[in-house]
């Protein structure tokens, strides 16, 4: 059985003054370390979402640039095409025109020597009657 007495009194003080002594000497020192790394570690996960922030926001701006160039480009490359296309029709359309006048004078060229050759033809429609009529006939003239 436990008996009250005075070593018990003094056990009593004994371990106060030890709890006394430890928290001064032992747990105060690293409580106050664990609460710097604590803080520090607080520190650190407010950089490190600072930095996630910013990066987002990066990425946002990075994005809405690469957007806006990638439909510059298409619009300057359908402009060029048009352009081309406009360059092209163009092109198209004096080579026809040229062609057609070209077309035109040769046309009127062949129609020249055809009415020439006509005109020479009926020249020597009475000889030739001639010379067929002596032919068929077996006559010469």
């Amino acid at each position: 059985m436990i008996t009250i007495d005075e070593t018990m009194v003094i056990q009593i003080i004994n371990i106060l003054i030890l709890i006394a002594v430890m928290n001064a000497v032992l747990y105060r020192p690293i409580r106050t370390i664990l609460l710097k790394r604590q803080e520090k570690l607080d520190a650190l996960q407010n950089d490190i979402q600072t930095f996630a922030e910013n990066t987002k926001l990066r990425q946002e701006e990075i994005d809405v640039k690469l957007r806006d160039a990638r439909n510059k480009a298409k619009e300057q490359l359908d402009s060029s095409k048009s352009e081309a296309q406009a360059a092209g029709n163009e092109q198209l359309t004096a080579v026809r025109q040229e062609v057609t006048a070209s077309k035109t004078v040769q046309l009127d060229e062949i129609q020249k020597q055809f009415n020439e050759a006509r005109d020479q033809l009926k020249g020597q429609i009475d000889g030739f009657a001639s010379e067929m009529a002596g032919k068929i006939l077996g006559r010469s003239v």
